[in-house]
């Protein structure tokens, strides 16, 4: 081992590493019938990306957990789908000792520090809430501690990056929820939003935003990506954006596949409508004909450089995506592979007191100052529950 690669691995041991985004919970649902008995955590897998063994050798101390509903569910059951997605993840950490539930920036710190993996919850979806405030202190209360405002899909509050406008950004509900978000200390997560929703988010926020597993727009050109003209708002605002692992967002020679991914996806929820089984295997199928340029760990810490540029160094974070994307750069095909990261942020120069903000200090400042906030707001009283007239619209 060079004396570059020692000192990579010793700043990566003395840093506390934070994931912004596993999709782990979806994997066990969709693959394992949420059996831990079929896919056991505290065994190594040569299969997916996460299990603890591997968590441990990638030097991982927390990571928020997906309770992902995707957007073909609003009006199919999404709120009950997060709730159990939720439930997963506290089974998760009842079964697992290594695994403890986190709750605050507080309790990330000391969970790392008695040697343990926090383990955090995001909420995948504004659909999920069901056009109701009152589902969203329910998911608060049960330990969720962000909220990403779309999935694919524009909600009937907030447009999708990837979906027609409907809004123009945010509606007046939606500016409710970030509000409300803002009250509990529930951090407010506009990866798959559009721009202009984004936009909406910094001027309605008080406390930091995040984008929990989002890249940069200037380096590849996907509207998943974050553009220039937000990263300069992040100082303001205290956000951090969080780099997305997978291929499709990371490598420019990718963004057109990634592009026709969704388009065939949603060709198949058109097709299938609700058989959910039948939709799955056509995209197996398809998916397994298709190519795509996977890149690098340069690729990826590129973002990071542009971000850093752009926002600056108390901006930018990690979330991989993991379990949740099907293909991710040459030397990150795991959590055991976070290391290389750091590898590669030392070889570029970064400062060590600049890589322990990169990977988790800065996700944990905003989750602390979001927390900070709440406690200012906590005698404001929610202005409504729900959607004036409590109705939904049709399935998208």
């Amino acid at each position: 081992m060079t004396e570059q690669a020692k000192r990579a691995a010793a700043i990566h041991r003395r840093a506390l590493v934070v994931d912004g985004h596993n999709d782990l919970p979806w994997k066990l649902r969709t693959a394992f019938a949420s059996d831990f008995e079929r896919f056991d955590l505290a065994a190594r897998h040569d299969e997916g990306h996460t299990d603890i063994p591997r968590l441990r050798e990638g030097g991982v101390d927390a990571l928020f957990f997906a309770a992902y509903v995707p957007s073909e569910y609003e009006g199919r059951g999404a709120a009950r789908l997060a709730l159990e997605q939720i439930d997963l993840v506290k089974g998760m950490v009842d079964r697992y000792p290594e695994l403890e539930l986190a709750r605050s920036a507080a309790d990330v710190e000391r969970i790392a520090r008695s040697g343990k993996i926090a383990a955090l919850v995001g909420v995948e979806g504004g659909h999920t809430i069901e056009g109701s405030l009152a589902v969203l202190r329910s998911y608060f209360e049960l330990g969720a501690r962000y909220l990403t405002l779309t999935h694919n899909d524009a909600t009937e509050w907030a447009d999708a990056a990837t979906d027609e406008p409907r809004h123009g950004g945010l509606s007046g509900f939606g500016e409710e929820v970030i509000r409300e978000m803002n009250r509990l200390g529930m951090l407010v997560d506009i990866s798959h939003v559009s721009f202009e929703t984004m936009a909406a988010v910094l001027r309605v926020s008080e406390a930091p935003v995040i984008a929990s597993h989002s890249g940069a727009r200037a380096v590849n050109d996907h509207p998943r990506n974050v553009p220039d003209e937000i990263l300069e708002r992040l100082p303001a605002n205290g956000g951090v954006v969080m780099v997305n692992f997978f291929s499709g967002f990371v490598v420019p020679a990718a963004a057109d596949v990634a592009r026709e991914m969704l388009a065939f996806y949603r060709e198949l929820r058109a097709r299938y409508g609700d058989d959910d089984a039948a939709a799955e295997d056509a995209w197996q199928a398809w998916w397994s004909e298709q190519s795509i340029p996977r890149g690098t760990v340069s690729d990826l810490v590129d973002h990071i450089d542009h971000i850093v540029q752009v926002a600056g160094i108390d901006h930018v974070g990690l979330g991989s995506d993991f379990d949740g994307c099907s293909a991710v750069p040459e030397g990150l095909e795991d959590v055991s592979k976070f290391p290389a990261i750091t590898e590669e942020l030392v070889d570029r120069g970064y400062a060590e007191q600049d890589i322990i903000k990169i990977l988790g200090q800065n996700a944990l400042r905003a989750l602390a100052e979001a927390e900070v906030v709440a406690r200012r707001l906590a005698p404001a009283t929610p202005r409504s529950s729900q959607i004036s007239g409590g109705s939904r619209p049709a399935a998208l």
